[in-house]
């Protein structure tokens, strides 16, 4: 018997709520792999719809294929369909003589993500079936045979459904947060999130094929990890470290992932200018969550780069304190990348290398003939099981390898002035659950410094990726004649000067004849200095067992313009002993000025719908006119778009306070980030934490 498929109800709203989707949108069909949803529809002259054929298609992709997992045919009595791992039931609500159907689907939970079409048979003699709609199905981190199954609610809540977050920057003595608005769940994302899969490679080269390999977490973490950044595709943001970012924005200057993958999109594909990677890591976040991979954003300070692959960063100096050539080799004050969470099954039959993997979208070395890194996993870096895919041997370098310091002679020699396997890798962290707090998850990557478990791992590392034993003709200095450090008086504001002190002390019975070379540099927090600062040269003498002390005054009327697209100032001190010229002593010290002080509160009642005010106050530090202000004000949930202000002239002394109305339209837990810019400071940030409380029977005004 034939029956006619009248009216459709794909229950959006409330299958999108129970599939935690409702955020995204309630106007289309969005639903969690591995979980059950309800489609209504009528049937006209429906008699025995338990008995009778009701067959089901869903497709995605181009070509798609029973064989590929992209196409799949299944239908009533239940379990009909060629073996499909899709399934249906009539679901018991079901009204059976009104006419209606309401049926009952789950997808696998191993099923592609993306979009499908759903199309209905009602008879077996039917060549055409009737469509019921389109449906996005994502991953799914509360269903247990997924893949990205995280356990804890509290982290799921965190890792895939929270808006907003903190990204840490600074060095590893200075560590600063900064809020950033993930945006996951903003209307236009999760198409942007497919798009950003559409236009890869591997789907433009096979697409037939890579539809199918989207229902594997570790291939789309991967490819998301080489669309991020634009270095050999379509990707979404184009890197730059030199300071010079005409033709588009310093990377400071994002607050968020929202503007970034619209701008990328209103582009036609073609990457934003620019990012660094805390914006690589962050997008990417907001890429991952959407889809539905847990994702959280991990800082590692002290970072190296190793570019030849053998877990050792070598920097070179000269006699007067900075580096006569640039080391392909590098230690960053900071490197931010994110941790997905998966299983890893084609490492291991059991569960070893499952949880959290490293995913690093900063465009830093190539693997397999691509700018992308990782999955890589944690638990693998621990342990020094480097030989494992994908690019372990990387990330491990990024936490553990040993640094050793030359000294580069007039004759282009090279003196090994001293050894470290302590710095690399220090207070790895990650924004805690539930909380602004910062969580130092340093012993998941590495055994304590200074251990002989630190140093097994470390070996064993070397020993699986085969690097051989250097034999070069160089000078090993043993124990320090002189011990040296230099020393904070002041905490380092921007906007004051800074000073400094460097101690010197000999435990030697002889007075010592030193030629002692300060040198500031402002550095990017790349570990690449961008511009000089200041110099001092000085010949004083060393008593025996007395401590020589040397200020270091640096005037922020000297260091305030060089500081505009750096990170850092680098103080290091170069000694040479003058009655014994071999005896070559260095120190050094990264120092990250604190910005002034910019505050943003949230006015009014907290309530979903109901008008709210940001309030933005800044105080001009200088003795100087400020001049070409402007304040940003962004939040996800709570603003459609990012609101400003500008003041052309912010006199000596002078605070100024903005105001700016919004109306929040997503209740929960969000985050306002207000960003302040002039002509003499570049993004200071801050940010305030908002609650809104949902109402109900509210139509809710039109966003885009």
């Amino acid at each position: 018997m034939d029956f006619d498929v009248g009216k459709v109800d794909l229950n959006c709203e409330k299958n999108n709520t129970a599939h935690k989707t409702n955020d995204i949108s309630v106007n289309r069909l969005i639903v969690r792999r591995g979980q059950s949803f309800l489609v209504t529809f009528e049937l006209h002259d429906l008699s025995r719809p338990t008995t009778d054929l009701l067959e089901l298609m869903v497709e995605t992709g181009p070509q798609p294929s029973e064989a590929l997992g992209t196409r799949s045919v299944f239908g009533l009595p239940e379990g009909c369909g060629k073996g499909s791992s899709w399934k249906v039931k009539v679901h018991q609500g079901s009204v059976l003589l009104a006419g209606s159907i309401t049926l009952d689907i789950t997808s696998p939970a191993d099923a592609p993500v993306g979009e499908y079409s759903l199309s209905v048979k009602t008879s077996a003699t039917a060549s055409v079936g009737s469509s019921l709609g389109k449906l996005l199905l994502l991953f799914n981190p509360w269903c247990k045979e997924d893949w990205v199954h995280l356990p804890e609610e509290e982290e799921r809540q965190e890792y895939v459904m929270r808006e907003q977050g903190l990204v840490y920057k600074g060095s590893d003595k200075y560590i600063s947060s900064m809020a950033w608005n993930f945006g996951q769940f903003e209307d236009d994302i999760v198409d942007i999130c497919l798009k950003l899969l559409d236009v890869n490679p591997k789907c433009l080269s096979d697409p037939a094929k890579d539809f199918s390999a989207r229902c594997n977490p570790i291939y789309v973490s991967r490819v998301v990890s080489a669309m991020i950044n634009a270095n050999d595709d379509r990707g979404v943001l184009m890197g730059r470290w030199d300071g010079r970012y005409d033709g588009g924005m310093s990377p400071t200057h994002w607050n968020g992932s929202v503007e970034v993958l619209r701008r990328w999109l209103k582009n036609g594909s073609n990457p934003v200018k620019y990012g660094q990677c805390w914006v690589f890591a962050a997008v990417m976040c907001t890429v991952l969550r959407c889809l539905g991979i847990p994702c959280r954003v991990v800082s590692n300070f002290q970072s190296a780069h190793d570019t030849d692959k053998n877990l050792i960063i070598d920097d070179f100096f000269s006699d007067y304190g900075v580096r006569p050539k640039q080391s392909p080799d590098s230690v960053w004050n900071y490197h931010v990348w994110v941790e997905a969470w998966m299983r890893r099954p084609d490492l291991s039959a059991g569960s070893l290398y499952d949880g959290w993997q490293v995913v690093d979208p900063t465009p830093q070395e190539k693997s397999t003939d691509v700018y992308c890194c990782g999955p890589a996993p944690v638990k693998a870096i621990l342990q020094g099981h480097v030989d494992l895919k994908y690019d372990v041997p990387f990330v491990f370098a990024e936490v553990n390898a040993d640094r050793v310091t030359w000294m580069v002679l007039a004759n282009g020699s090279k003196k090994k002035i001293s050894t470290d396997s302590v710095s690399v890798g220090q207070n790895i962290s990650t924004k805690a659950v539930g909380s602004d707090k910062r969580v130092d998850i340093t012993a998941n990557y590495k055994h304590a410094e200074g251990t002989e478990k630190e140093r097994d791992v470390y070996n064993l590392a070397v020993k699986r990726v085969n690097i051989p034993e250097e034999n070069s003709n160089v000078i090993h200095d043993g124990k320090p004649g002189v011990s040296m450090k230099i020393v904070e008086l002041t905490k380092p504001v921007s906007g004051k000067d800074i000073d400094l002190k460097l101690i010197l002390n000999s435990n030697d019975s002889e007075t010592r004849t030193l030629v002692i070379n300060v040198n500031v540099q402002a550095m990017r927090y790349t570990g690449i200095p961008s511009s000089q600062i200041q110099t001092e040269l000085k010949e004083l003498k060393l008593l025996p067992n007395q401590d020589l002390t040397i200020p270091i005054h640096i005037p922020f009327s000297v260091y305030g313009e060089k500081m505009r697209e750096s990170n850092s100032i680098k103080v290091s001190a170069v000694v040479t002993d003058k009655d014994k010229s071999e005896a070559v002593y260095i120190t050094e010290k990264d120092l990250v000025p604190e910005s002034p002080s910019l505050t943003i509160k949230a006015i009014g009642s907290e309530l979903q719908y109901s008008e709210m005010t940001a309030e933005v106050v800044f105080e001009n530090p200088l003795s100087e006119g400020l001049r070409n202000c402007f304040i940003t004000v962004t939040g996800s949930g709570l603003l459609t778009e990012t609101m400003e202000a500008r003041m052309p002239l912010l006199k000596q002394g002078q605070r100024l306070r903005v105001t700016m109305p919004f109306t929040p339209y997503r209740p929960g837990p969000k985050k306002l980030v207000a960003g302040f810019n002039c002509d003499q400071f570049r993004d200071i940030k801050a940010s305030c934490n908002v609650y809104i409380k949902p109402v109900t029977g509210v139509v809710p005004p039109l966003r885009r």
